[in-house]
């Protein structure tokens, strides 16, 4: 195996060569991480697959910015003097960043892979199938770079699925959509433009909607190990538990991520306007510039609704999506200040040690 299968082209040698390849006195080469396992890193390097980790320096810059490499990076790194390790040095710019908040309170980004051309959007069509969800998927996958591409999986359980795939047209204008079934083998060659060589592309989705059955079904081989579904409500639980690159028979390359229970959005790029633009379209005519669409006098977006011709469901998914991204901007501008104000901030001068006894006799 070598770098140029896992998608290193002229371009990247272009972005190569403004590198400074020479560090602490080393000779760095580029590599690609293949996979992400918290603290260590599986890399593809000139010389092979090796493991790897961050240099210090590197960990404590990172660590300011709050993005580590992810699986998908190209890095510069050096191998140790054994030549079976190696240590990044450095993350080259990415194309694309496939990224959440973290759950929970905290303010952080989680960036689930880099350099993808490709997010399949994975859904099953059994109780997992859901419209609002996914357009929730999609103004990630906008914001990210990446080119989003809708499965809908296990269509051998719909007999519906035409109207199915029909929705999810309407709710995503532009967006290619696409039912498989990897048990009876349906629908793979659609997929083949996307896989093509030296194609990376990342599957994202909620747990047991059949990304790693995908994974399986697409590189001809087991790489990932499945669980089945719970009848009564077609959950599933987290068998992936790390990002893995793999390569494909075709050329291209694919990534599995761990299944989401809720996906929390990191930040708006873009992304609300262009997966919601029948909305912000229709409130060009409305009356004032700052409508809600929450019942403003001459609102064309409530006047939609009413009419028919906009679901009232994707309007309510809009408004709590909208809140959404807005009060995680405040969130992260006020962080934000709060870390200038505190790097601004004089260091407190060191209290003198006072010798009272010294003091009390010389008084």
């Amino acid at each position: 195996m070598s770098i140029n299968q896992y998608g290193w082209n002229a371009a990247w040698e272009e972005i190569w060569q403004k590198t400074d390849s020479s560090q602490a006195g080393r000779e760095l080469q580029p590599a690609r991480i293949v996979g992400d396992f918290g603290s260590k890193y599986r890399l593809m390097t000139g010389r092979g697959e090796l493991w790897g980790e961050m240099a210090g320096k590197l960990r404590y810059t990172l660590t300011e910015k709050g993005a580590y490499p992810a699986v998908g990076d190209w890095v510069a790194a050096a191998l140790t003097a054994s030549g079976d390790q190696a240590v990044i040095h450095e993350v080259l710019a990415r194309r694309s960043v496939i990224s959440r908040k973290v759950a929970g309170t905290t303010q952080e980004e989680q960036i689930v892979a880099a350099n993808v051309d490709t997010l399949f959007l994975v859904s099953a069509l059994n109780d997992d199938y859901n419209v609002r969800r996914m357009e929730r998927y999609l103004i990630m996958a906008w914001n990210s770079g990446a080119t989003p591409v809708i499965l809908l999986t296990k269509a051998d359980l719909c007999p519906d699925a035409g109207r199915r795939i029909a929705e999810m047209e309407q709710a995503a204008p532009g967006v290619a959509v696409h039912a498989v079934s990897a048990l009876q083998d349906e629908g793979r060659e659609a997929l083949l433009p996307y896989i093509r060589q030296g194609q990376t592309v990342a599957l994202t989705g909620s747990s047991g909607c059949g990304k790693s059955t995908m994974v399986n079904w697409l590189s001809g081989q087991k790489l990932q190990l499945t669980q089945d579904v719970r009848e009564d409500d077609s959950r599933g639980r987290h068998t992936t538990t790390h990002r893995e690159l793999f390569l494909l028979p075709e050329g291209g390359i694919i990534v599995d991520t761990p299944g989401m229970r809720e996906l929390q959005l990191w930040e708006d790029e873009g992304g609300l306007d262009l997966v919601f633009g029948d909305i912000t379209g229709l409130a060009e005519d409305c009356r004032f510039s700052n409508c809600r669409h929450e019942g403003e006098e001459g609102c064309a977006v409530i006047a939609a609704v009413a009419s028919g011709m906009l679901e009232e469901k994707r309007l309510l998914n809009f408004r709590k999506t909208e809140r959404e991204l807005r009060y995680q901007s405040s969130k992260e501008a006020r962080q934000q200040r709060k870390t200038a104000s505190a790097a601004a901030k004089p260091a407190a001068p060191r209290s003198k040690k006072v010798n009272w006894r010294r003091e009390l006799e010389e008084y």
